[in-house]
């Protein structure tokens, strides 16, 4: 185990240390409580989530609470987080979010809402995701995170954290601890695992997924939270094992293990080693985007993460086969816990702060590249 944290301590530094564009950064939205994803309609129209309040929307610069399930579960990471609006919303007008519920017991699920044309109601919810596991002993709704992102395969990816069960990450039927790929009426996307698996999973042995992007070339990357060491950017394959087992060694005892490593190559030697890993000790990232444009000079086709306990936008560029960090960088460190990186209509990043007691805000981030 040490020695591999230490061959991902020397691929780190072996990234060469390439200067972020200088950026001009503007508050558009104050007063928020833990914003967790953002999403926008065709008409440029801003969704927003808030853990305990549901989802809002911004309607000509004002702040607009459109919904707030009563089932919404709000419990330590828990409550109303990811947000997916629908390539075909022009058609359809509906979004996909992800939050805790308490309707069948405690679960993690996905609700498809129907917008009407002045985002001011919200109708037909339709529950195409449930069951996803929440903790049930003691820690209720922690390692609960839901990042959804449509890909451009057209199915809607989601990453699911596993709830602080030791088994769930390696048991095929549990839907914690995997990436799943889904239609928009949550049924598994041809082409997912076979059986033994439930054929919504895409990829498994995932600890606490925060983030879902996708290269301009196809390749989807999740962004995972590590334990004390190695949060990890992995490249996602189907039916890939990501190495989390954190069931102890000892016969029986029904703990949680966090001592284990993030890609257990003992235990699962063709685990899929991940791409980046945050070394000892993490940083916390969480929401990712690829960026693209000459605004972004030589980070053009970068990855960007928002990190929460580090403070900061980490920039990764990646090799030509995706597989290694070839170069690295921060940003925006000045402003707290970062949740959510999204890009906007008008080409500019838009990033939520997660620092909680109403403190939060939505930041505009325009890079200016100088050549």
């Amino acid at each position: 185990m040490g020695r591999w944290i230490g061959a991902l301590a020397v691929i780190a530094l072996l990234a060469a240390c390439v200067p972020a564009p200088p950026m001009t950064v503007t508050t558009v939205q104050t007063g928020l409580d833990i914003p967790w994803d953002i999403g926008f309609l065709p008409d440029h129209t801003m969704l927003f989530t808030e853990r305990a309040l549901g989802l809002s929307a911004v309607v000509n610069g004002q702040r607009r609470l459109i919904w707030k399930p009563t089932d919404l579960l709000v419990a330590i990471e828990a409550g109303m987080m990811s947000i997916a609006v629908d390539p075909d919303y022009a058609t359809t007008h509906q979004v996909f979010v992800c939050f805790a519920s308490t309707a069948a017991g405690d679960d993690v699920r996905i609700a498809r809402l129907t917008l009407d044309a002045a985002v001011t109601t919200v109708t037909n919810r339709t529950d195409i995701l449930t069951g996803v596991q929440v903790n049930p002993a003691g820690d209720l709704g922690k390692h609960s995170g839901c990042r959804m992102r449509f890909g451009p395969d057209g199915y809607l990816w989601v990453g699911t954290g596993d709830a602080a069960m030791g088994v769930a990450p390696q048991n095929p039927w549990i839907l914690a601890g995997k990436v799943l790929r889904i239609d928009k009426n949550g049924g598994p996307a041809p082409g997912n695992m076979g059986l033994p698996f439930d054929p919504r999973i895409e990829s498994y042995g995932h600890r606490n997924v925060q983030g879902i992007a996708f290269r301009a070339n196809g390749q989807a990357y999740d962004v995972e939270h590590g334990t004390g060491c190695d949060d990890e950017v992995n490249l996602l394959t189907t039916g890939a094992n990501y190495g989390w087992d954190p069931v102890p060694r000892a016969p029986g005892d029904p703990s949680y293990d966090e001592l284990t490593p993030m890609t257990d190559l003992v235990r699962h030697p063709d685990a899929t080693r991940a791409v980046w890993s945050s070394g000892c000790p993490t940083i916390a990232p969480s929401g990712g985007i690829f960026v693209s444009g000459p605004q972004w000079g030589q980070w053009d086709g970068g990855l960007v993460l928002a990190v929460l306990k580090g403070s900061q936008l980490r920039m990764l560029r990646l090799s030509p086969d995706g597989r290694r960090p070839i170069a690295t960088s921060l940003a925006l460190t000045d402003r707290g816990r970062l949740r959510s990186a999204v890009i906007g209509p008008d080409g500019a990043m838009y990033v939520t702060t997660s620092n909680g007691s109403s403190t939060d805000v939505i930041l505009r981030v325009e890079p200016h590249a100088t050549g």
